[in-house]
């Protein structure tokens, strides 16, 4: 089925079915019932193509998310799934690009076919070339997460350092005097991804500023490199007894691995973080969290995405979230452990 069997039951001519579909110009009020009837009629749906090429609009937004190792983590997992449902409310399909750098090759096919009427770009560095690609050919894009001069930019971000900060003073208030904090993977930091900073930054400003002694420590975004964290956080100084991790993919070898020392949490080890909430509440102890409101931010995202393609000109607008740290089970008072004599190294 097509325009010219739709013109020809409907008794107008192609162009004027083709003004119906796309708006482009007015058609009377008689003649747009008529062809709705016929199209009704036939269940005819317009090819996808050919409405972008009538209206200069694809209905598709893209979803620029490289994974951050060699899987998406569960958190990652929420982000596409909320910003695929929230892009769905206004009838809008999303296609995922996994691109890390403007020069990969499905990037480049995102811009220069325009594929998508605007892109949603994750994972995002300090310095993203990507970003500045967008900016550069003034293609609509809104940014999860923040580079290191975002004013100029349209972005949802999570305020990490006052996260990680807020743990730091949540430990500290609860008596704990030496702890860790376990980052992402060591190339994310080396890459400059924006989280693993920022949460750096808050970590250990803040244990300075109440005098804690503090190490720091990289992790793989799998369960063995969480147990193999703990291993080096025990080792390097048996009196820790609390820790702070961003790595949410880790939490289960991190149980695992204070559970093999003989650390039960949280009696005589605390662990607390910045992770998303039904990935805290699945640990046992529930997890003591800052809770990453990933659907919110996709919502938020999209809802941002859409005004910047209906008001084309307008100023750029953003959201930095700090969501309050949720009590669970899994952070207690600090127990005094023999000290090994290890300084901080922050």
């Amino acid at each position: 089925m097509n325009i010219g069997e739709i013109a020809k039951r409907a008794g107008v001519s192609r162009s004027t079915v083709s003004y119906a579909l796309s708006g482009k110009r007015s058609v009377s009020e008689e003649t747009r019932r008529k062809i709705q009837r016929v199209i009704d009629e036939l269940g005819y749906r317009p090819n996808a193509s050919a409405r972008a090429l009538a209206n200069g609009r694809t209905s598709t937004l893209g979803l620029v998310f490289p994974p951050a190792g060699n899987h998406y983590t569960g958190m990652q997992l929420d982000f596409i799934g909320s910003v695929v449902e929230a892009a769905a409310t206004f009838d809008y399909d999303v296609l995922l690009s996994p691109s890390g750098v403007d020069s990969d090759r499905s990037f480049q096919r995102l811009l220069a076919e325009r594929r998508v009427d605007g892109a949603i770009l994750m994972e995002i560095r300090l310095q993203d070339d990507r970003v500045d690609h967008l900016v550069a050919e003034d293609f609509p894009a809104v940014c999860i997460g923040r580079t290191e001069h975002p004013d100029n930019d349209w972005w949802v971000g999570l305020d990490h350092t006052a996260l990680a900060a807020a743990c730091v003073h949540h430990l500290a208030d609860l008596g704990h005097r030496r702890i860790a904090f376990v980052n992402r993977p060591e190339h994310l930091l080396h890459t400059g991804y924006e989280s693993a900073h920022r949460g750096l930054d808050g970590f250990t400003k803040a244990a300075a500023e109440r005098g804690l002694t503090a190490r720091t420590y990289c992790c793989g975004d799998d369960a063995s490199s969480g147990q193999a964290c703990v291993e080096r956080i025990l080792h390097d100084d048996p009196a820790t007894t609390a820790l702070v991790t961003l790595n949410e993919a880790a939490l289960g070898g991190i149980y695992r691995g204070l559970a093999v020392a003989g650390r039960h949490v949280p009696r005589d080890f605390s662990v607390t973080g910045v992770v998303a909430e039904r990935w805290a509440e699945t640990m046992t102890p529930q997890l003591t969290a800052a809770d990453v409101p990933a659907e919110e931010m996709g919502r938020l995202a999209v809802d941002l995405l859409v005004e910047r393609l209906d008001r084309p000109g307008t100023a750029p607008r953003h959201h930095l979230l700090a969501p309050p740290i949720s009590l669970r089970a899994s952070t207690g008072p600090g127990q005094a452990l023999p000290s090994a004599g290890c300084d901080a190294n922050i």
